[in-house]
């Protein structure tokens, strides 16, 4: 006999702690439909980023080996870094505003986990060992049994194939398709490091998708307990009408019922395992599952559908949704304002980059006849896929700052980072104490200008003249 869900524990597991495996229904309509339209979007958008090129690139190639990070378009080194402060920020308040309007929406139609598993790996479970029921006897049988022992060997087969698959797509994010063809056709001893990788992501996927499943859901993300702070009674959630379904059973003579027949369609259906009429629960992903099962009940039943619809708790409770409040209007600033802030400092990335340091364990300054001199550690980078001639020269309003060896500047290859010392000189004559100075970086073609601050430091200009 299968659990009844209660809102106090998880339909996953048992009294005794035993992990139960949920066989969710298959049910069609609109609302399926959709969702299945938008995951194999999802799914197309993330295997073909690391194939579509933009200026050489691959539009997403994130190339920790070599500090490069490519970004529609856009080159980054790991100087550049701190630009995902915006990205994370930028993504959490996108994820605060959706939620507080449209509850757990991201959850339910573009999660990773639930696109890949409710839009692929529950359709090689059809596909292998039949609907929901064949699926709960086959659960029943020992293993021992031939049937069970062939459907679920050609189903792990097939899944490890997929996860295999993803895993690749993903390490193509990182490598590229050229860097990752090799890997795939070459042995794997030419590759061990990518091999080893390869075989724990493939392995994590395989036991996520085959065995951990919804418990990611349930356990381990904490999105579904961050909603009880982002969510109030005006965001819209997948949510019973209680005054409508309630008292629930079947009609009977003198027994007064709502519209609720107590068909459990919409417990059999639930990937999570939970019964919607007990209201907003943690583990509900709004996957509208739920809604195309209650709305194919009350369609045969010629009721109105709706009794398990898309509306804010304000709403099921009779009144008026309120879109725009304080809290949402809060958010959408917040990611109006990190857009725009993010925008701006992508559009200021330079295809170089310029730092500049004190080499450790060097003398402060160095003094001759006729100059005080400092010495300086310049790491420059060329983020360009062409080499550049690159000059560096010193800029102060008071005192001359001549760069030693910078005439005819230096040629940095594509993609390439260099360290070199420079030596600044100050005449005697001209210099008067400690100043702080500019030091310029430029290309020959004249579009790549970096300034970097720095401090010349000195002696007291009074002993210079004793």
């Amino acid at each position: 006999m299968k659990p009844t869900p209660i809102r106090e524990s998880v339909t996953t597991i048992g009294h005794d702690g035993t992990r139960r495996f949920l066989q969710p229904a298959l049910i069609f309509g609109s609302w399926w439909r959709a969702r299945r339209a938008v995951a194999w979007l999802l799914i197309a958008f993330f295997a073909a980023l690391p194939w579509i090129e933009i200026d050489g690139f691959p539009a997403v190639f994130l190339d920790v080996e070599h500090r490069h990070f490519h970004l529609l378009g856009t080159m980054m080194g790991l100087g550049d870094i701190w630009l995902l402060f915006f990205v994370i920020t930028g993504w959490g308040f996108l994820i605060y505003a959706t939620t507080a309007l449209l509850g757990r929406i991201w959850c339910g139609w573009a999660c990773p986990q639930t696109v890949y598993l409710e839009h692929v790996f529950r359709v090689v479970d059809r596909l292998f060992e039949g609907d929901h029921v064949s699926r709960a006897k086959l659960d029943d049988q020992p293993w021992s049994a031939p049937n069970k022992m062939l459907r679920r060997g050609a189903r792990a087969f097939a899944y490890l194939v997929l996860c295999w698959a993803v895993a690749h797509i993903f390490l193509a994010y990182f490598i590229s398709i050229p860097g990752l063809y090799p890997m795939i056709t070459d042995a794997p001893l030419a590759h061990p490091a990518a091999f080893v990788a390869m075989a724990i992501a493939t392995g994590l996927l395989f036991f996520n998708f085959w065995w951990f499943r919804e418990q990611l859901c349930l356990i381990v993300c904490p999105y579904g307990r961050l909603q009880s702070a982002l969510i109030d009674d005006d965001s819209v959630i997948v949510g019973y009408d209680e005054k409508r379904g309630e008292p629930h059973g079947k009609a009977a003579p003198g027994i007064p019922t709502g519209d609720c027949v107590d068909c459990r369609r919409c417990v059999q259906v639930c990937p999570t395992g939970i019964d919607i009429r007990h209201g907003l629960q943690m583990e509900c992903i709004a996957c509208t599952a739920c809604v195309d099962a209650c709305d194919d009940v009350m369609t045969k039943l010629k009721r109105p559908t709706g009794l398990v619809r898309y509306a804010s708790l304000r709403e099921l409770n009779g009144g008026k949704t309120r879109f725009l409040r304080p809290r949402t209007v809060l958010y959408a600033a917040l990611l109006v304002i990190g857009l725009i802030v993010a925008s701006i400092a992508v559009l200021r990335v330079q295809p170089a980059a310029f730092k500049l340091s004190r080499p450790p364990q060097t003398e402060l300054y160095a003094l001759s006849e006729a100059s005080v001199a400092n010495v300086f550690r310049a790491k420059i980078q060329n983020k360009d896929e062409i080499p550049r001639r690159f000059f560096i020269s010193a800029e102060s309003p008071a005192t001359k700052v001549t760069v030693l060896n910078q005439s005819v500047g230096m040629v940095i290859a594509p993609l390439t980072e260099i360290t070199l010392p420079l030596t600044l000189l100050v005449d005697r004559q001209d210099y008067r104490g400690e100043f702080n100075f500019m030091l310029r970086l430029r290309s020959e073609d004249g579009e790549i200008s970096l300034l970097q601050k720095a401090h010349f430091i000195g002696p007291d200009p009074r002993t210079l003249k004793q």
